[in-house]
């Protein structure tokens, strides 16, 4: 590492952290801004809304870094540009992968970083982000509303639910099949099956009980029953924002349970897995395509730049969008959903560096 790397280096380290403190007050504020009412209307604790902006920050942060990572590297190379910097250090000798040292050494900071918060401290933030928000932004909790839901809890237990309101936690129709060597011992079946938060408790209305024997069933049934199961409220219906709430090995962990219950989900929590894989090679990628845009001086200057930049990240990001949405509710591979995106802008920066060069 010579002068000039240490200068583009800190340079591009140095932006980009002055880029999220730049943007995540602003989207602190907006968000203040839209939800301050429900917050008070539902009379959210001071200690829970710090705690939740706290949550806010990383989440957003996370969620946006390539965005940020992007506009900074354009925002400081075409300076660099601008100043004609960058034909002086061409001029010298330098060749054009060798000016990019800097870059590489700035995206592997970054990438590394990036992969830790995502895989360890993302995933705290998210829970606490989600959860106040699920409590006292949201007027109900449609990511917990559900139809015909099967779900096998332990080796000898399946439960089903032919809807699920989350916004008062009831489902209805409820069953539960207890088997014992692959034979249906008994079958416990309810109209509505409801959480007691206060006690943690279930309750049940119009409940049948059938024990199956040799010759004769048993059925037991009463109006209404009070009682505990071995599942929790998340078997019964998964929140959509499960996996991001879980770190690298919980999620791991996760995903094979749920593979074992023939969740529907799975897309879902697998394109979270991977996409977390592949956050330090977007890094690389981004910080790539910004530096072949940016590294020309230009008629218009910066604002050029800016705009084109600003462009390939709003369609990086809507390519994203579109391919998780369609990994988790159209049966797309989870794997091709996270890595179509980083492949076509990985052929795109290798012919614009390519052009760049010469």
């Amino acid at each position: 590492m010579k002068i000039i790397d240490w200068y583009i280096l800190k340079r591009y380290l140095l932006t980009f952290t002055l880029m999220l403190l730049l943007f995540v007050p602003i989207g602190i504020m907006v968000d203040l801004s839209e939800n301050i009412d429900k917050m008070i209307a539902k009379q959210a604790p001071a200690d829970a809304i710090l705690w939740y902006y706290f949550h806010f920050t990383i989440h957003f942060a996370n969620l946006l870094f390539p965005f940020f990572l992007f506009l900074s590297i354009i925002w400081f190379t075409s300076k660099l540009a601008n100043n004609t910097e960058i034909i002086a250090i061409l001029s010298s000798g330098v060749s054009f992968m060798r000016f990019l040292r800097p870059y590489i050494v700035g995206a592997s900071l970054v990438a590394t970083v990036v992969f830790f918060m995502g895989m360890f401290i993302v995933p705290a933030a998210s829970k606490g982000y989600n959860e106040f928000r699920a409590n006292y932004i949201k007027r109900n909790k449609p990511s917990l509303n559900a139809t015909a839901l099967y779900n096998q809890i332990n080796d000898d237990e399946i439960i089903y639910v032919s809807s699920f309101n989350g916004g008062n936690k009831v489902g209805y129709n409820f069953t539960l099949e207890h088997f014992n060597d692959n034979k249906l011992e008994y079958k416990l079946s309810a109209q509505s099956i409801r959480f007691e938060q206060k006690d943690s408790t279930y309750h049940l209305t119009n409940y049948v009980k059938r024990t199956i024997g040799e010759k004769d069933d048993i059925i037991e049934q009463e109006r209404v029953l009070d009682t505990i199961f071995p599942f929790k409220m998340e078997d019964l219906v998964p929140v959509d924002y499960v996996a991001e709430t879980k770190n690298l090995f919980e999620l791991n962990d996760f995903i094979e349970k749920e593979k074992q219950k023939g969740s529907g989900n799975i897309s879902g929590y697998q394109f979270n897995l991977y996409k977390r894989w592949a956050s330090p090679l977007t890094a690389f990628i981004l910080t790539f395509i910004a530096v072949a845009v940016s590294s020309m001086k230009r008629r218009g200057g910066m604002g050029v730049n800016l705009l084109f930049g600003i462009a390939i990240a709003f369609v990086f990001i809507f390519f994203d969008k579109v391919f998780g949405v369609l990994a988790e509710s159209s049966g797309f591979p989870p794997l091709l959903a996270v890595a179509i995106p980083n492949i076509v802008f990985g052929v795109l920066a290798f012919f614009l560096l390519r052009n760049a060069k010469r």
